[in-house]
This record gives C-alpha cells, sequence and structure tokens, in this order.
C-alpha cells in the first residue's frame, strides 16, 4: 500500500514539474518576464510617454523666432514679410517681434521666443553688444542663433547671413569720387551701436584715404547718426553747412533715409541737386530722389536673395544641417561662419534692369512724376 502510495505522489510531483515548464515557454512567448528581447520602438514611446515614430522632431514643423530692430523703416517691413514668406515656404513657421530700437524691449522679446521652444532665433540687432547675452540664453536653451544682416558682437554665433557691407561703402565713395575727385567731402554715418554702419564707412574710406593721402580730398565732417534717425541726420548736415560756409562738393551717407534729410538740408539752402549725394538700400524715396536729380546714387541689396538664403539656411540648421557658410568673419570673439550676398550700385542709367526688373518697386512707383 506504501509502495502504491509513493509512487503516485512521484506522477503528481512530474505532472506538477511540466506543468511548470509550460508555463514557463509561454510566458516567454507573448513578452513576459522572462523574454529576453527588447520592445519595440512604438513600445518605448507609449509607454514612456515620448513621442511616435511618425511625430518624431525629424516630422515636427521647425518653428523660427525672428527677433527685429525696428519696423520703422521701409527696408525693414520688407525683410519681414520676404522672410516670413520664405520660411513658410519651407513648411516652417515663423514668430516676428520688433522692439523699434529699443535695446531692453528686443532682449525681453528675444527671451520670450526662447520661452516659446523656437528651434532657431534669427536676430537683427540694435545694439551689435547687447545682444550678445540673448546668444548665451539661446544656446543654454539648446537653440541655435543666426545674425541676420547686421553682425551680433563678441558672441559665439553660429552663423551670419548678410550682404558685402563693406563693399556697399565701397561702391558708394567710388561713384562720387567718379564725379567729384577733389574737394570737400561730408560724411553722415549710420549707428554707431550698428556694426553694418562701421562697414560702411570702412568701405567708404577704404577708397577715400589714397585720394586724401593725396591732397585731392578733404572730410570736412564726419558724423554719426544715432538710431539712424533721420532728424539727427538733419541736424548733423545742418552743422555741416554751418561750419563750412556751404562751402562743400560732395555727401555720402550711410543709408538712404540719411541721404533724404541731406537733401532736405541742402533743399534748405538752395543746393538740393547741385551737390552729388550717395545713400545705400534702393528705398523707394530714395530712387525716385534718384529720378529727379537730387540724389545721385543708391546701393541695391536685393532683399528678395537674402531672405531666402537666411530662410533656407535656418530652416536647414534647425534640422541639424551643416549651414555651408563660404567665409568667417570676427565678431571680436569668434571667426563666424558667413555668407555674404554682393551688393549693386545703382544710378539714374539702370534701375530699370536692377530695382525695377527685380519687382523690388514698380515702375509706377518709381517714375512718379512721369518720364
Amino acid at each position: 500500500m506504501m509502495s502504491v502510495r509513493r509512487a503516485y505522489g512521484a506522477v503528481l510531483a512530474l505532472m506538477l514539474a511540466l506543468a511548470c515548464i509550460v508555463a514557463a515557454c509561454e510566458g516567454k512567448g507573448n513578452g513576459g518576464a522572462g523574454d529576453a528581447s527588447p520592445p519595440s520602438s512604438s513600445t518605448v514611446a507609449d509607454s514612456g510617454g515620448g513621442l511616435a515614430p511618425e511625430d518624431s522632431a525629424a516630422n515636427r514643423k521647425i518653428k523660427v523666432g525672428f527677433s527685429m530692430d525696428t519696423l520703422l523703416e521701409e527696408r525693414w517691413l520688407k525683410d519681414r514679410d520676404l522672410f516670413k514668406q520664405a520660411v513658410e515656404a519651407l513648411g516652417a513657421e515663423v514668430s516676428v517681434l520688433a522692439a523699434n530700437g529699443d535695446d531692453a524691449k528686443q532682449i525681453e522679446q528675444a527671451e520670450t521666443l526662447i520661452g516659446q521652444g523656437v528651434d532657431i532665433l534669427v536676430v537683427v540687432p540694435h545694439d551689435a553688444e547687447a545682444m550678445a547675452a540673448i546668444v548665451k540664453k539661446a544656446h543654454s536653451s539648446g537653440i541655435k542663433v543666426m545674425s541676420y544682416d547686421r553682425l551680433i558682437k563678441n558672441a559665439d554665433i553660429d552663423l551670419y547671413v548678410s550682404f558685402d557691407n563693406e563693399k556697399v561703402g565701397e561702391l558708394q565713395a567710388q561713384a562720387i569720387t567718379k564725379l567729384v575727385p577733389k574737394g570737400k567731402y561730408v560724411y553722415i554715418g549710420g549707428a554707431d551701436t550698428d556694426n553694418n554702419a562701421h562697414l560702411f564707412k570702412k568701405g567708404v574710406f577704404n577708397v577715400l584715404q589714397p585720394l586724401i593721402d593725396k591732397g585731392d580730398i578733404t572730410v570736412v565732417y564726419d558724423q554719426w547718426t544715432k538710431d539712424w534717425t533721420p532728424v539727427n541726420a538733419l541736424a548733423n548736415m545742418k552743422a555741416a553747412l554751418e561750419a563750412n560756409g556751404n562751402r562743400i562738393d560732395a555727401v555720402i551717407a550711410a543709408n538712404d533715409a540719411t541721404a533724404g534729410s541731406v537733401i532736405q538740408a541742402l533743399a534748405e539752402q538752395g543746393l538740393a541737386g547741385r551737390i552729388p549725394v550717395a545713400g545705400q538700400d534702393a528705398e523707394l524715396a530714395g530712387v525716385q530722389r534718384i529720378v529727379e536729380g537730387t540724389q545721385t546714387m543708391t546701393v541695391y541689396k536685393p532683399i528678395q536673395a537674402l531672405a531666402d538664403k537666411a530662410a533656407e539656411l535656418a530652416v536647414g540648421i534647425a534640422k541639424g544641417e551643416r549651414a555651408g557658410a563660404d567665409r568667417k568673419i570676427n565678431n571680436g570673439k569668434v571667426e563666424v561662419p558667413s555668407v555674404l550676398l554682393p551688393p549693386i550700385a545703382v544710378d539714374r542709367s539702370n534701375i530699370d534692369e536692377t530695382i525695377i526688373a527685380d519687382g523690388f518697386h514698380s515702375r509706377e512707383d518709381v517714375y512718379r512724376a512721369g518720364e
């Protein structure tokens, strides 16, 4: 009897052992605790609360922040609209904030864009030095920074996209010295806080200095225009005329807005159209003055090309692509990868084939008084 019980117990134990083995095998086949294979990517995303593959950063809409110095000048309104269109055409979106010459406000607005989680911050700085702080804040949030048209100084910016602004000044001076190879010159600069203003001036004096050294040209007045404000340029030009008894032979102004003030001051003395005046930016009012004969030339910087290139590079950088910069510009701290586009000198002879042909201004607007 005892042998039968022992035999029955052994059978029962064997059956229980087999049942455990079967259960363990089934657990492995169904992803149980004994399954050594890793979970699928979709399982990781779902269980970890992350993004599913189709919602990954690679496919998410890129967000571009555009921090602008000002929208109070015609030129910058064009930049805003063209840049926005170009970014959106690439499938990204852009948020634009403008500080209208207020450094503290621009820094605050840039911080707002960083807080919104933009993928890249594009900056037109009012003060080249002041915006260095925002570059550091952006980088600490993992956001790259591009300088648009104006270089941010003393900061580790990722890319600078602009025109060859030193060349702009050279084109201005070459045009005026061809007309006035000898005489008294006035230079009305831009804002001392704007790095571009220094580049324009450097280009101008690259051309003037040899003639100054020869004694052919004398610069009788040379002054910056605070904040690029036309009223400040007007005060500068009036001071230049007064200091020289109206006896000047040529004026180079840092942009068309300041050139407009120069011509206003000249007109008050009956000198408009008699003294060559150079500007730059190809603003409509400046081009109209060229047609009328009170402004000699401007420098056309095809903003469409700048906006398109900046948008292409900004979206590419945000996606982790290489910028493809063709040169480097020192900003006081680093050699900044840069893309610089060529400017074009424009006078009465080539308005149609440049500014009007590009659709920058309409023929009707340029020739408002008829040909």
